[in-house]
């Protein structure tokens, strides 16, 4: 239930962010400066500044630097995403980010792969090709998105700090930049923060719990349940963002692009069923072994 509501909390994202109706770029610095100020405090109420503390050097601190920028990318892509009206595009960055996930592990970590996820690599650039093929261009929105956010996943997997200091020490770097860019939108009268409607004010405050809480379920209960299953339920979230770009919003969604995803979903379906499998027969491997 703890990655099930977190998944899902993250699928309902764009309804958030199509309710703030300033800039993606304050937007993105909104939630840094309140995500920080909440992380602030829920790290003091758990009296973990100390441990967060003892773990920083030179590597983590230019690990953290790397984490912040790729996190900060995906999240001003995809708050532009919402506001320029691609749900849909942004939803197949996050189907496709397991296999850039993938594909990172080759490359990064020089992982061996099965021939299944190569099958599975393989017809995902197929699905990519024909959306690229149909509408002339790369679909860069959901590309950006899935190769940030895995590669950020990959530097995350190899940290010294747990989730919730991780991403602490993250928005505590993403902070100068954010203050200084509110601060000279103050000084030239450009701010949507200050004259906006109390509405305003209460949702961009709300940005620190929003941004928080989803990652603090997930780590909970990430550790309650096997990996294979934490993989199938991160298709939760892209699912219910395609379903609100083309029910809610009524993005596009035509045959040729229905075409390209289906792909795409079958690239999925045979990377998931290979990993069911492994996971399985690692666990027969173990039952016997005991």
């Amino acid at each position: 239930m703890y990655s099930l509501v977190a998944y899902s909390l993250w699928g309902l994202f764009p309804l958030y962010f199509k309710a703030l109706t300033v800039s993606p770029l304050e937007v993105l610095a909104q939630r840094v400066l309140w995500s920080a100020l909440f992380l602030s405090l829920v790290l003091s109420v758990r009296r973990d500044w100390a441990h967060l503390r003892a773990r920083l050097d030179r590597r983590v601190w230019l690990a953290s630097l790397l984490s912040a920028t790729l996190l900060s990318v995906n999240w001003f892509v995809y708050i532009w995403a919402v506001h320029a009206g691609r749900v849909v595009d942004g939803s197949l960055g996050y189907f496709i980010t397991p296999l850039v996930s993938v594909v990172l592990g080759v490359v990064l970590l020089k992982e061996a792969l099965r021939p299944a996820q190569w099958f599975a690599i393989a017809t995902a650039g197929a699905g990519v090709s024909w959306l690229t093929l149909q509408f002339g261009q790369l679909p860069w929105v959901a590309l950006v998105l899935a190769a940030t956010f895995g590669s950020y996943g990959a530097l995350r997997k190899t940290s010294a700090l747990g989730p919730l200091e991780g991403l602490a020490l993250e928005t505590f770097l993403m902070l100068p930049l954010a203050l200084a860019y509110l601060a000279w939108l103050l000084s030239h009268g450009a701010s949507g923060f200050a004259p906006g409607s109390l509405t305003l004010k209460i949702l961009l405050l709300c940005a620190g719990p929003i941004t928080a809480v989803p990652l603090v379920l997930f780590a909970a209960g990430a550790r309650l349940i096997p990996l294979s299953l934490v993989g199938l339920l991160q298709y939760v979230s892209p699912t219910i963002q395609l379903l609100l770009g083309i029910l809610v919003w009524h993005e596009p969604f035509n045959r040729a692009r229905f075409i390209g995803y289906a792909v795409i979903w079958l690239a999925l379906l045979i990377y998931s069923f290979d990993s069911l499998w492994l996971s399985r027969m690692r666990r027969e491997r173990a039952g016997l072994v005991a």
